[in-house]
């Protein structure tokens, strides 16, 4: 098991953060961590890093101790904190070096990280000339220096472009291959493009703790629809499998079906054929866009 949590509590002075939170995470998975601001998240992830103590329970990465063997938990993890700690006046293979030495890890290493995470092109700059996107890769070379078997990133694609996004999105996955990840994100298209499980938590407490596969086999689905005018919902209602109506907005709606198949085809034709013009229509993930905010909403 490459990260065990039993039964973490976490309290700062009379507010409690984590409330008796328990999960395991095994090699090879990558691992969504959601919730609200405020959940626990960045708190669960500051404790299985050896950042702060819990006030009660057991933490374990690579069946060491969090509390009992910290070094060992350091040299096993990755980490990318929320609010990335960069020295901005150092160069990029200036400030990878200083971090392989202290991790004591062969000099080679540092371009390796450098051409894997993309910095190629900006290697010969100052951190602090670097783009917010660029700096993000920063915090991900460094995570990924001493090769750990465990990496915890705390909303790692923050800033970043969509181009970069995708590139960021493959690494992870390509270190998911080996490595356990769990990861951070308020971003539910992050999760589905990255993750195989998702954990989401609220008030410190965990709420849901799924696969994704067991999430799309639910014959719900969203399309959120947009037309040039506005529709009745009695007339939308007729629709084969509609579940719900809602109009979210002015002239969009949010549809509800229960199908696996995909009823965008059925909303062009009903467009089609009541003289409609669609100005946009997305098909959301409903499972998982629903259950975070059926959730957390409370």
């Amino acid at each position: 098991m490459s990260i065990k949590v039993a039964g973490i509590t976490k309290n700062y002075g009379a507010q409690r953060a984590l409330n008796n939170i328990s999960f395991s995470i095994e090699k090879g998975e990558i691992v969504g961590f959601l919730g609200p601001n405020g959940a626990g998240k960045s708190t669960m992830m500051k404790i299985l890093t050896t950042y702060i103590k819990s006030s009660d329970g057991d933490a374990f990465v690579d069946d060491f101790n969090v509390n009992v063997s910290k070094r060992e938990v350091q040299k096993s993890i990755g980490y990318l904190p929320e609010h990335n700690p960069l020295y901005l006046d150092m160069y990029i293979k200036e400030y990878l070096a200083f971090n392989a030495n202290i991790y004591k890890v062969k000099k080679e290493r540092v371009q390796e990280v450098i051409e894997r995470t993309g910095l190629t092109p900006e290697a010969h700059k100052k951190i602090g000339q670097l783009s917010k996107g660029y700096r993000q890769r920063v915090g991900l070379a460094t995570a990924l220096l001493h090769d750990p078997s465990v990496l915890i990133l705390d909303e790692p694609t923050t800033g970043l472009d969509p181009n970069q996004l995708v590139e960021i999105r493959e690494l992870i996955k390509s270190a998911g291959k080996n490595k356990t990840v769990l990861l951070s994100t308020h971003i539910m298209q992050e999760v589905e493009a990255i993750c195989d499980r998702v954990i989401i938590i609220n008030k410190g407490e965990i709420v849901a703790d799924k696969k994704l596969s067991e999430l799309r086999e639910d014959n719900e689905q969203i399309i959120e629809v947009e037309f040039d005018y506005r529709v009745e919902d009695v007339l939308l209602q007729q629709l084969p499998h509609i579940e719900t109506v809602k109009n979210v907005h002015d002239l969009t709606y949010e549809l509800h079906f229960s199908s696996k198949k995909d009823m965008r085809s059925v909303v062009f034709d009903f467009a089609h054929d009541n003289g409609l013009k669609i100005l946009q229509l997305n098909q959301k993930n409903k499972n998982l866009e629903s259950l975070f905010r059926e959730l957390t909403s409370s």
